[in-house]
């Protein structure tokens, strides 16, 4: 979509979430934004507001369905949603040995669940005016099951899939569906991995991308071109070969509250 005006983008207090907010921010244009962590969404406020955006934050944990729905719901009563960029999301992986079934659980009640409770609100409004656009983050991750993260593989292999899906049942209504896979981003996140991390990218750059693609209505945004190439090579190549390479990879850090 071309110059959205109303834009919700969740987990917008840090990372890709806070770079896009920050680089759709202009006069006129009205942003809804939340994530969890107060202090650091307060933050993205000030920023945005100094680009002459008119911010709008929710302190809101997106696995709860009925909070979720209650604040698109409250958004619509004066505004009509043209683009949602359903971005909050966590990651972990196996660095204790292997994953605990808790933190599988918050991986996927996050990044799946999480995605579908924003989105879903948002699409029986877009639907009756026959216009709109859903942005989802998943990730380059989500091409194959990774021994170093299986959980956070999975879930953005999920979401992935769905918003490919999505994009062809939502094309009647005039809604645009679009998939987002970025490679390894400089954030918070990434900034948890002790490895080595390829093509690595600054946010900034990674958002002009996004910003560009989206524009365009692309159904698949998947960068950098070169990470991209290989990872979708290896879902390819027979796992006789494969497996024994990805075994070797570094795991990400656990989550916190599993140490």
């Amino acid at each position: 979509m071309q110059n959205p005006q109303n834009i919700l983008i969740t987990g917008a207090s840090s990372g890709i979430g806070r770079a896009l907010a920050i680089a759709y921010s202009k006069p006129d244009v009205n942003l809804f934004i939340c994530a969890r962590n107060k202090q650091n969404l307060l933050q993205t406020k000030t920023i945005c507001e100094n680009l002459k955006a008119n911010v709008f934050i929710k302190i809101l944990d997106v696995c709860d369905q009925l909070a979720s729905k209650n604040w698109i719901d409250e958004i619509e009563q004066n505004f009509a949603l043209d683009l949602i960029i359903a971005n909050a999301g966590i990651s972990a992986g196996t660095a204790q040995g292997s994953e605990s079934f808790m933190q599988v659980k918050e991986i996927f009640d996050t990044n799946i669940y999480g995605v579908i409770n924003i989105i879903h609100p948002a699409i029986e409004k877009m639907i009756i005016r026959k216009k709109g656009q859903i942005a989802i983050i998943s990730s380059l991750a989500g091409f194959r099951g990774l021994p170093s993260s299986p959980a956070y593989s999975a879930s953005k292999s999920a979401v992935r899939v769905y918003a490919e899906g999505l994009r062809g049942n939502m094309s009647k209504f005039g809604i645009a569906v679009n998939a987002i896979c970025p490679g390894y981003i400089k954030s918070n996140m990434t900034a948890q991995n002790n490895f080595y991390m390829p093509l690595l990218m600054e946010v900034e750059d990674a958002c002009k991308i996004i910003i560009k693609e989206l524009a365009k209505n692309k159904s698949r945004i998947a960068f950098p071109f070169g990470l991209y190439f290989v990872v979708w090579l290896a879902t390819l190549i027979s796992t006789k070969i494969t497996d024994p390479i990805f075994a070797k990879l570094p795991s990400k850090k656990a989550l916190t509250k599993n140490n």
